[in-house]
């Protein structure tokens, strides 16, 4: 296999996981701007682990309020730049940061009761994994070969030979 065809195969590869990834980070965020009984408050207040003080705070007037607007915001956004090709390292940082959080609630670890999660896991969880998928669409955007940046550059391009 050819050097060039491996470049390829990668580029659409990261495209693809870009494009998952920010559709599920849409879905959510849209689900819980729409659904007027949805809020953080449960995941917050059965928070577990070295931050669990932190997540109980948040859980109380008037930071839950705050904390589900932000929440929503923020899958919104990582979304939105995911499945446009736009500002994907700045939606990729918001993600890494949302699952960070996500992760830290709830630990995946073996001596911790598993509460208010899918799945009983042992240090790995889906948290964890969706973060180093944004981790790598932070270091590999792929917005300039298919997204609105592509756009923009050829735009550009053209602006730049017209002015020649």
């Amino acid at each position: 296999m050819t050097e060039t065809k491996r470049k390829w195969q990668l580029k659409h590869s990261i495209v693809l996981l870009r494009v998952l990834i920010g559709w599920h980070f849409l879905y959510e965020g849209v689900i819980k701007l729409y659904n007027p009984d949805w809020t953080s408050f449960g995941y917050l207040a059965t928070a577990q682990g070295p931050l669990e003080p932190l997540f109980l705070a948040i859980a109380k007037e008037p930071m839950i309020g705050w904390a589900d607007t932000l929440n929503w915001l923020a899958l919104m956004f990582v979304g939105i730049t995911f499945l446009l090709g736009i500002f994907e390292k700045k939606g990729a940082l918001v993600g890494i940061l949302l699952l960070a959080l996500y992760y830290l609630a709830h630990p995946a670890f073996p001596w911790l009761q598993q509460v208010n999660v899918e799945g009983s896991y042992w240090f790995i969880n889906k948290n964890l994994i969706e973060l180093a998928a944004c981790l790598v669409i932070y270091q590999f955007p792929t917005g300039q070969y298919f997204g609105l940046t592509n756009l923009f550059n050829k735009d550009k391009e053209q602006t730049k030979t017209e002015t020649l």
